[in-house]
C-alpha cells in the first residue's frame, strides 16, 4: 500500500486541474473542440472556410482568428492521446506495442525519479530493461541500464551496481554491432530507392556489404542483425530479379518463425507475406499468388500505407491473371478507403494508371467513363523523371489506345516516341522484355495493321519473350498486364479493325448496287 499511499500523493497534489483531452464518450457534446473533429471526421476534404461558416456563422476576420485559435488547442489535445492508442491490434506492426510499453514505462520511471521516489522508479525501469531485452530492443534496453547504475550510484548499493555496469558494457558492445548494420542496410536503401543508375552502382557493391553484415550477426547473434542481413538479402534478389531465391528465402523464414528461432515480438510476417506475394508476382506464378494475396489480405490495417502497396500487388496479380473484374473491384476497395488521400500524389496516379489499364481491356461503355478514359490516357503524367518505372507502361498503355481507335495521327507520334525510348533506354540487355515488346509494337504499323501478318512476323519475338527474364528492380520496369496477354490483345484488335473495315466496305458495295 506504501507505493500506492505514494502514487495518490504525487498525483494528487501535482494534477491539471483540466485535463488537455478529448471527451470521446460525451456523444452529445456540444464543444467547438468536439464538434470540429466531428466535421472532420465525417468530411476529411473539408475546407476550413466551410469549418469556420459551420462552427462560427460567418467566414470574417474574427471567426478565422478564433478558429486559428481552437485549431492549435484541438491539435494539442489530439497529441496528447497519441499515448493512449490501442496497439493490440495484430493487423499493426507487432514491435509497436512492445516499444510503446517500454517508451511507456520509461517515462513513468523518470517522472517517479524527479520526484525523488526511487524504489518504485527502480522497478518500472527493471521492468522496462526486462522488456525491451525479450523484445530485443537493444536501444532502449541501453537507456534502461544506463540509467539504473546512475540510480544504484545514488542509492549508495555498490552490489547492483557492479552488476548493471557489467550488464551495460555489454549491451554498448551489442548496439555498437546493431548501429553498424544499420548504418550499411540505409546505405543500402537510399541508393536502391532513388534513380536507377543509383540503384545498379549499388548492386555492385551489395557482395561487400553483405559479407559484413554476415560477419555481424555471426558476432552479435541478435534479431536487429539478423534483420538488417535479411532485407539486404531480400534487396540483392530484388534488383537482381532473382524471385524464385525470394520465395526460398520468405519461405524458409516463415519456417525459422514457426519453430520459434526469430523473435516473433519483433518480425512483422506481414512483411515476409508482401515479398513471397510479390515474387510470385514476378515469377509468372499469378495464379498462386493471387490465392496468398488473398489469405495474407486480412493481416493489413486499411489504415496503414501498407495496405495501399499490398493491394497493388494483389490487383497486379489479378491482372496478371486476367480477372479484370476482380482487379477493378480491388482498385474500387482502393478508392473507398478513408485514407486514400493519405497516399502520395504518384501512389494515387499509379491507381490512376491501373484503372486506365482495366478500362482498356475491359471498357465500360458508359460515356461519362469513356470520356474519362480518353482524357485519362492523353495526359497521364511522367510517374518519374527516371528512364524506366512505369514511363513503359504509359507508352504502351497510348499506344494501344490510339491503335484501337485507328487515330493514326496520334498512333504515328507515339510509335515516334516509343522509337525513341527503346533508343535511349532500352540497351540494357535487363530489359529485353520491353526490347522485344516495343518491337512487336512496332510490327503492326510495319505490316499495315495487318493481322495475320503481324502475327506471322512476330512468332520470333513472341517465342524470345516467354522465354526472357523478368528485369530485376535495379531496372525499374513494371508490367501491369504481361507482354504475352497484351500482345494478343493487340491482335485482336487489329482483327476486330479488319472485320469493321470489311463489313463498311460491304455496306459501301450494297449500297451503290
Amino acid at each position: 500500500m506504501d507505493e500506492l499511499t505514494t502514487l495518490v500523493k504525487i498525483v494528487t497534489d501535482r494534477r491539471l486541474a483540466v485535463l488537455p483531452f478529448l471527451d470521446f464518450s460525451d456523444r452529445n457534446g456540444t464543444s467547438k473542440d468536439l464538434q470540429l473533429v466531428r466535421l472532420l471526421e465525417s468530411d476529411p476534404t473539408i475546407t476550413q472556410n466551410k469549418i469556420v461558416k459551420t462552427l462560427y456563422g460567418s467566414t470574417e476576420a474574427k471567426s478565422q482568428t478564433t478558429f486559428r485559435k481552437l485549431k492549435s488547442r484541438v491539435q494539442q489535445k489530439l497529441l496528447n492521446h497519441l499515448y493512449f492508442l490501442d496497439h493490440t491490434d495484430a493487423r499493426h506492426v507487432v514491435s509497436r506495442r512492445h516499444e510503446q510499453h517500454c517508451l511507456g514505462l520509461l517515462h513513468q520511471a523518470k517522472i517517479l525519479s524527479g520526484e525523488a521516489e526511487y524504489k518504485l522508479a527502480e522497478r518500472l525501469y527493471r521492468k522496462a530493461l526486462t522488456l525491451a531485452t525479450e523484445a530485443e530492443l537493444t536501444q532502449y534496453a541501453v537507456m534502461c541500464a544506463r540509467t539504473l547504475r546512475i540510480l544504484y550510484a545514488e542509492m549508495r548499493n555498490p552490489a547492483r551496481f557492479k552488476v548493471m555496469n557489467k550488464q551495460l558494457n555489454e549491451l554498448q558492445k551489442l548496439l555498437e554491432l546493431e548501429d553498424e548494420a544499420e548504418q550499411l542496410y540505409y546505405e543500402i536503401k537510399v541508393f536502391s530507392q532513388h534513380k536507377v543508375r543509383w540503384r545498379q552502382f549499388i548492386l555492385k557493391q551489395l557482395p561487400d556489404y553483405l559479407e559484413r553484415l554476415e560477419l555481424l550477426h555471426k558476432k552479435a547473434k541478435s534479431y536487429n542483425t539478423f534483420y538488417f542481413l535479411y532485407v539486404t538479402k531480400m534487396s540483392r534478389e530484388e534488383l537482381t530479379g532473382n524471385y524464385e531465391e525470394i520465395i526460398r528465402l520468405t519461405t524458409a523464414t516463415e519456417k525459422a518463425l514457426k519453430q520459434g528461432k526469430i523473435n516473433e515480438k519483433r518480425f512483422d510476417k506481414r512483411f515476409n507475406n508482401y515479398m513471397s506475394v510479390y515474387a510470385h508476382l514476378q515469377c509468372r506464378r499469378a495464379e498462386k499468388g493471387l490465392q496468398l494475396a488473398e489469405e495474407y489480405f486480412k493481416d493489413f490495417h486499411y489504415s496503414s500505407g501498407n495496405w495501399f502497396y499490398y493491394l497493388e500487388i494483389y490487383l497486379l496479380l489479378a491482372m496478371h491473371a486476367a480477372q479484370y473484374g476482380q482487379a477493378y473491384d480491388l482498385l474500387q476497395q482502393a478508392r473507398r478507403n478513408p485514407y486514400y488521400r493519405k497516399q502520395r500524389p504518384a501512389a494515387q496516379q499509379r491507381w490512376e494508371l491501373y484503372e486506365a489499364y482495366i478500362q482498356l481491356i475491359q471498357p465500360e461503355q458508359s460515356p461519362l467513363k469513356m470520356r474519362h478514359f480518353a482524357q485519362l490516357v492523353q495526359t497521364v503524367p511522367d510517374y518519374s523523371r527516371d528512364k524506366q518505372g512505369y514511363n513503359v507502361a504509359i507508352l504502351i498503355l497510348q499506344f494501344l489506345y490510339f491503335l484501337r481507335r485507328r487515330d493514326i495521327e496520334g498512333l504515328l507520334a507515339r510509335l515516334e516516341g516509343l522509337r525513341k525510348y527503346e533508343q535511349r533506354h532500352l540497351r540494357n540487355p535487363a530489359t529485353l522484355r520491353s526490347q522485344l515488346f516495343f518491337r512487336m509494337l512496332l510490327l503492326t504499323v510495319k505490316e499495315n495493321f495487318m493481322s495475320q501478318a503481324c502475327e506471322q512476323k512476330a512468332l520470333p519475338l513472341l517465342e524470345r519473350l516467354k522465354v526472357a527474364p523478368q528485369p530485376g528492380e535495379a531496372y525499374g520496369e513494371i508490367e501491369i498486364i504481361p507482354y504475352e496477354n497484351l500482345w494478343q490483345y493487340t491482335l485482336d484488335i487489329l482483327r476486330k479493325l479488319e472485320a469493321e473495315q470489311t463489313a463498311a466496305e460491304h455496306a459501301g458495295r450494297n449500297y451503290v448496287g
